[in-house]
C-alpha cells in the first residue's frame, strides 16, 4: 500500500535537500556516498520535475523569494516541507507500477495538495535500505509563491495567498492521507485505509532502534565468525517486537483470557495486566507495562477476545471433524480393501494439519556432538516424534511404506498442479492489470493529443506537452499490439475480468496451500518412519521454523 511520511525541516540550506534527491546517501548515517576522488556519486535510477520553479535553481529561488518576503530569516522558522509517497513493492509486479507512472501520481499530488508553493517532486525506484519499493519525494518551500484559489482543505484565509507559510495540522495531514488513498485506488493500485489505526503500530523512534540494534548485532557477530563461533542470534529484536511475536504466539492458541496469561507468562515471562477492560504487557527486562494499543490493534482486549472465541470455536468444530473423519474411516476400512483405501481417502478425508516435526539427525548436529546435555534433550525429542509419527500412521490407515510413498507421491502431484494453475490466473491477472494502466493512460492523455493533432505549430506543442504526448503514444502502441480488432478494451469489462481473476486467485491459492502443507506433512512422516526403519532416505526433509527442543 501507499504511505505518506511528513518531514519539516528547519535546514536554511535547500541544496541539502537538490544533493539528496540527486546523490547517493548512505540510509544509517544520512550523509553522502563519495567516490575514490572525494565527488558526490549519482542516483542510479531517478525522475525529477519542478512545479512553480526549475528543478536545477530551486535552493536559489527559494532564497530570492524568502528575501522578498522577509520570511525564513530566523534560525527556528520551518523553511520546508517534505512529504513522501512509497509506494507497496507489489505494485511493481501486480500492478505494472513505474517510475514515470509514480511521477505522474507525485506531480499531480503536487499541484492538487501545495497549490502555489515552489516544488521539487522527485521519484527514486531503488527503495530505502534497498527494498525496492518505488517512492515518491516532494519538496517544497514552506512560503508560498503565487496567490491560488480558495481550495476547502485551507482552514486559514492566508492559506491561499502568496507571502503566507505552509499552515500543517491533524485536520490537514488527514485531508493529505484521503486525497493519497484516492489517487491510488482510482489507480488500482494496493492500498489500506491510512486513518485506521496501524495493526502493527511501529514507530520511527522504533524502526531506527531496530535498524541500530541490528547493525551492532551484525558487527558482533562478524567478530565471532572470525573467531571461530557461532553466533547464536543473527535477528535484533526491539522489546515491543519480542512483545507482538509472544502475544501472537499465545494468542493463536489461546481459547481464553486466562489460556493467555498463563501462556504468556509461563513461555515468555511476559506479564499481563488488565485495567479497566485494557490489555497491558511487562516485558521481562522492563519496569514498566506497555498497553497493548502502543503495539497497535491487534494486541488491545477486543481484538485478543474475539480471537479467543474463534479459537474456542475452532477447536470444537475440529474435534467434530476428526471424530466424523475416524468414522468415515472405519466405514470405508470394512467395505474396501487396503490397496483402494489409500487410493479414495488421500484426497476425500479432510487434511488437517499436525505439529508433527522431523526427526534430528544426531550424526549432523554439531551442538549435540559438542554437549551432551543438549544430545540427551535431542533423543528425548526424538522419542516424542517417534512415537507421534507412529501414532499418525495408524490413525491414517498406511500399512506398509510403498502404501505411505504413493500417498505422498499423489499429493505432491496435486501441488503441482495447483501450483501450475496458481501461476496461470497470476499470468493472466497481470497481463489485465496492464491493460488497465494503459487504457486509463490512454483516456487521461487523449484531449491533450486530440489537441496535439489539430496545434498548428505541432513542435511548439510537443515541447509544451511532453509527457502527456509520450504516454498517450506508448498507451495506444501498447493497446494497439495486444489488441485483435483494434479496438479500444473497455474499461468497465477490464476492471470486471479483473475482479474475476482475483476470485480465481484467491482460490487458486487456498487449493495449493492445501495441497502444499499436505506434501509437507507427509514428507515429514516419510522421513521420520525411514528414521524409525533404519533406512537410508532419499529426499531430503523440508525446511521447518526452528523451536527450542522440549
Amino acid at each position: 500500500m501507499a504511505i505518506l511520511k511528513h518531514i519539516a525541516s528547519k535546514n536554511a540550506d535547500y541544496g541539502e535537500a537538490q544533493r539528496y534527491l540527486l546523490f547517493q546517501y548512505d540510509e544509517s548515517t544520512n550523509k553522502p556516498i563519495l567516490d575514490e576522488n572525494g565527488e558526490l556519486i549519482p542516483r542510479k535510477e531517478y525522475i525529477m520535475d519542478g512545479i512553480n520553479c526549475d528543478p536545477f535553481t530551486f535552493d536559489m529561488e527559494c532564497r530570492e523569494l524568502n528575501a522578498l518576503y522577509h520570511k525564513n530569516e530566523s534560525y527556528d522558522e520551518i523553511k520546508s516541507h517534505h512529504y513522501i509517497i512509497s509506494f507497496d513493492p507489489k505494485d511493481a509486479i501486480e500492478n505494472g507500477l513505474t517510475g514515470e507512472w509514480a511521477q505522474q501520481i507525485g506531480m499531480e499530488y503536487a499541484k492538487k495538495n501545495f497549490p502555489g508553493h515552489q516544488a521539487l517532486v522527485c521519484t527514486h525506484m531503488d527503495g530505502h535500505n534497498e527494498s525496492g519499493n518505488i517512492h515518491v519525494h516532494i519538496v517544497i518551500n514552506s512560503l508560498r509563491k503565487y496567490d491560488v484559489e480558495r481550495q476547502d482543505f485551507m482552514e486559514r484565509a492566508c492559506d491561499s495567498r502568496a507571502g503566507y507559510k505552509h499552515h500543517v495540522s491533524k485536520d490537514y495531514l488527514i485531508h493529505l492521507k484521503q486525497s493519497l488513498m484516492d489517487i491510488c485506488r482510482r489507480e488500482h493500485l494496493h492500498q489500506v485505509d491510512l486513518l485506521a489505526p496501524a495493526e502493527k503500530k511501529i514507530t520511527d523512534r522504533e524502526y531506527h532502534a531496530k535498524r541500530r540494534g541490528q547493525k551492532k548485532l551484525d558487527e558482533r557477530n562478524r567478530q565471532l565468525r572470525a573467531d571461530g563461533l557461532t553466533p547464536r542470534k543473527t535477528e535484533f529484536q526491539t522489546q515491543k517486537e519480542f512483545l507482538r511475536s509472544a502475544i501472537e504466539d499465545a494468542a493463536a492458541v489461546s481459547c481464553s483470557q486466562e489460556d493467555f496469561q498463563n501462556l504468556l507468562l509461563e513461555k515468555y515471562n511476559v506479564k499481563l495486566k488488565v485495567s479497566r477492560g485494557r490489555f497491558s504487557y511487562l516485558h521481562p527486562e522492563r519496569n514498566k507495562y506497555i498497553t497493548g494499543r502502543m503495539l497497535g490493534t491487534h494486541y488491545v482486549e477486543d481484538y485478543l477476545l474475539e480471537l479467543f472465541k474463534e479459537n474456542a470455536e475452532h477447536k470444537e468444530n475440529k474435534k467434530q471433524t476428526v471424530d466424523m473423519g475416524k468414522y468415515n474411516m472405519e466405514s470405508k476400512k470394512s467395505a474396501t480393501s487396503p490397496s483402494n483405501l489409500l487410493q479414495e481417502e488421500t484426497v476425500s478425508v479432510l487434511f488437517i494439519k499436525s505439529d508433527l516435526r522431523l526427526v534430528v539427525d544426531l550424526q549432523a548436529c554439531v551442538k549435540a556432538q559438542q554437549n551432551a546435555a543438549y544430545a540427551n534433550k535431542v533423543k528425548l525429542s526424538n522419542l516424542k516424534e517417534m512415537a507421534k509419527t507412529v501414532a499418525y500412521i495408524q490413525e491414517h490407515g498406511y500399512n506398509t511404506r510403498d502404501s505411505l510413498e504413493d500417498s505422498f507421491s499423489e499429493i505432491k502431484s496435486h501441488a503441482s498442479i495447483s501450483r501450475k494453475e496458481l501461476k496461470s490466473v497470476e499470468d493472466n491477472l497481470r497481463k489485465v492489470n496492464e491493460q488497465i494502466h494503459y487504457t486509463g493512460q490512454y483516456l487521461a492523455n487523449k484531449s491533450v493529443y486530440q489537441k496535439f493533432v489539430k496545434a498548428k505549430n505541432k513542435g511548439q506543442f510537443r515541447q509544451e506537452h511532453p509527457m502527456e504526448i509520450a504516454l498517450y503514444e506508448a498507451a495506444r502502441k501498447f493497446l494497439k499490439e495486444q489488441s485483435e480488432n483494434g479496438k479500444l478494451p473497455s474499461m468497465k469489462l477490464l476492471k470486471a475480468e479483473k475482479e474475476k481473476l482475483l476470485q480465481q486467485k484467491k482460490e487458486a491459492q487456498k487449493t495449493y496451500h492445501y495441497f502444499r502443507d499436505y506434501q509437507k506433512e507427509l514428507n515429514t512422516v516419510c522421513f521420520n518412519v525411514d528414521k524409525i526403519l533404519g533406512q537410508t532416505h532419499t529426499r531430503q526433509p523440508e525446511k521447518q521454523k526452528s523451536s527450542d527442543i522440549s
